[in-house]
């Protein structure tokens, strides 16, 4: 008989390989998949993470969108990082990320059509803005009421999925858009729009906002006082307490932190790639970025890593769909296996294997 034995610490090894191990897996278990609905598994593993970047036919298309779609990732990981290392659970990031959107477009369609440079400015902090007063809500339920900040989380992304569709057919609709649901084209709007920096690289301002917030991150969590409160607080509430941390001023700067981020993302997109609000706006960025987050150990590094590991699935499973005629359901479920796979093997950082005797009666 097999029993979980509890490690006396940490196995630093198996911190360093589950990653690894999670993503080997994943590819096994993938491609099994994959030839279970008549694609060649080996084919359909090499579109979905070498074609994109070292393929000639592929890469000078997809390479650029490697960073166009890690980067939300990234930026939204930091933010949820922040709050999971305090046991902080936000798990409503595409909420916040949809209303950082919305808040960030409305502030810019309401000065249409001035060429003002200080417009884009005004409407990152409108968006920043947006996110964290979305991710104030489950803050202040939890320290005022002791609710749970990840069922009140979640359910406001429905809510949030709500007001998009209504802005999207309503208050945001293109006065000159014949009736369409959608706003207007960012894109089309000059100093607005959030392109390209280098051109043919995908580099954009939010590319740069998600390695501002990996540095941000970093110095946080090894210079600051307040990163050490985070990891207190994570690691043992108790002696946080003891040692004279307000619980109440970590949530509400965990909370704050990561729906400002989301809420960056969600401006920096709809300004640049989506280029306007529309009914589906949301992509899924705010739960796929649980998945780069603790893929990347919640480490900023990491994070950085992973959410450029995670991009390369979107880019390649768009890929697959076109060329191997994969459903884009099995790309979503492929994605979700690195996650399971990931917490499968997380269990053998603390626990290890033993074999245990049969007891005698």
């Amino acid at each position: 008989m097999l029993r979980l034995e509890k490690r006396p610490e940490p196995s630093r090894a198996w911190v360093a390989l589950s990653p690894l191990l999670a993503v080997a897996l994943t590819m096994i278990v993938g491609g099994a998949l994959f030839s279970m609905l008549g694609a060649n598994p080996f084919e359909a593993i090499r579109t979905i993470f070498w074609d994109p970047i070292f393929s000639p036919q592929f890469s000078g298309f997809t390479r650029p969108q490697l960073l166009v779609k890690a980067g939300p990732l990234i930026l939204i990981a930091i933010g949820l990082s922040i709050g999971f290392r305090a046991g902080i659970w936000n798990i409503g990031a595409e909420g916040q990320y949809i209303m950082g959107a919305i808040c960030g477009a409305g502030a810019g369609l309401a000065l249409y059509p001035s060429e003002s440079p200080l417009i884009f400015p005004l409407m990152l902090l409108f968006g920043a803005l947006g996110g964290w007063a979305w991710a104030m809500i489950p803050a202040l339920l939890k320290t005022k009421l002791g609710t749970n900040e990840i069922l009140v989380s979640l359910m406001l992304v429905y809510v949030a999925e709500t007001i998009l569709a209504s802005a999207a057919s309503g208050f945001l609709r293109n006065p000159d858009g014949m009736g369409f649901p959608g706003s207007r084209n960012f894109k089309e709007w000059g100093n607005v729009h959030n392109g390209e920096l280098i051109a043919n690289t995908g580099l954009h301002w939010g590319v740069v906002a998600a390695f501002i917030a990996v540095i941000g991150a970093y110095v946080l969590f090894s210079r600051h006082i307040q990163g050490f409160n985070i990891r207190l607080t994570g690691d043992a509430p108790r002696a946080a307490r003891f040692s004279g941390v307000n619980p109440t001023r970590i949530v509400l700067f965990c909370l704050g932190m990561s729906g400002a981020l989301a809420g960056m993302a969600g401006l920096f997109e709809v300004a640049g790639p989506a280029g306007q609000i529309t009914i589906d706006f949301n992509a899924g960025y705010g739960f796929t970025a649980i998945i780069v987050a603790f893929l990347g150990r919640l480490n900023p590094i990491g994070i950085l890593l992973a959410g450029l590991l995670m991009a390369l699935t979107y880019i390649g499973g768009e890929l697959a769909q076109l060329m191997l005629g994969v459903p884009g359901a099995a790309i979503q479920l492929f994605q979700g296996m690195l996650l399971f796979f990931l917490l499968a093997t997380d269990v053998f950082s603390n626990y290890r294997l033993r074999l245990a005797k049969k007891e005698v009666a």
